[in-house]
């Protein structure tokens, strides 16, 4: 049996995956979602990237966490590779969910089309607190394109808007690919929150890596709503040995 730790993406908190977590638990696995800081409601938003991976390698320590599988979704795959170059006697295995793999010296906003890095940048700047909310449109339409309207609207009302500092800041990356952990890629493929093709997840962010597991599964972004226990399978199938 296997310890999984799910670090979630942006808008989100830990709570994303409850429903994932009750079904690898049911398998007789570990699992635990924790919250990066500077997101969920009614927070500080003003962190930076270091502050968010900061506060993962924290929790991981805090409960002496070990031989896990670390999970990174989305933004969440720009915090698990700076995790692993923190603690990497810990790490058993990375699985990128649908997530960023930086070149070393780039920013998550360096890998997301130029109409997309406008809308966020002004999303931003029109704030008071230097963050991005969701629209509902993109969410429905990009994000959570598998799921009725129901489910989108109930999903959507669990978001929180999202710190932009840790998008923009630039990552030396050199010492994570140095490090051997293995690493799978798990892959929705009717993802369409980055358009699919020359932007897409897959193979671009995915080829990043080197050597690595591909995982796939039909759906999009936000699996852990429309299918967690599809979701939950395939991260075992991800996190095996």
């Amino acid at each position: 049996m296997s310890t999984f730790v799910l670090v979630h993406g942006s808008w989100h908190d830990g709570s994303a995956f409850q429903a994932v977590i009750k079904h690898l638990e049911a398998k007789g696995h570990q699992a635990f979602a924790p919250t990066i800081k500077g997101h969920g409601k009614g927070v500080n938003k003003n962190v930076n990237h270091a502050e968010c991976t900061q506060s993962i390698v924290d929790y991981i320590v805090d409960k002496d966490l070990t031989d896990i599988v670390l999970l990174g979704h989305s933004f969440g795959g720009t915090i698990i590779t700076k995790v692993a170059e923190a603690i990497s006697e810990r790490i058993r295995r990375l699985i990128f969910f649908d997530a960023f793999v930086l070149n070393d010296g780039e920013s998550l906003t360096d890998n997301i089309p130029p109409n997309s890095q406008v809308l966020f940048d002004k999303l931003a700047f029109e704030s008071d607190d230097h963050t991005m909310m969701m629209p509902f449109e993109i969410w429905r339409e990009m994000f959570l394109n598998d799921a009725d309207l129901q489910l989108a609207q109930s999903s959507y009302a669990q978001l929180s808007s999202e710190p932009y500092q840790p998008w923009i800041d630039k990552l030396d990356l050199k010492l994570f690919y140095s490090l051997p952990i293995p690493k799978s890629y798990l892959y929705c493929t009717e993802d369409n929150t980055l358009p699919q093709g020359e932007w897409g997840w897959h193979p671009r962010m995915s080829n990043r890596l080197g050597q690595f597991r591909l995982v796939q599964m039909p759906g999009g972004h936000e699996v852990m709503f429309s299918n967690p226990i599809g979701l939950a399978e395939k991260i075992i199938m991800a996190g095996r040995d």
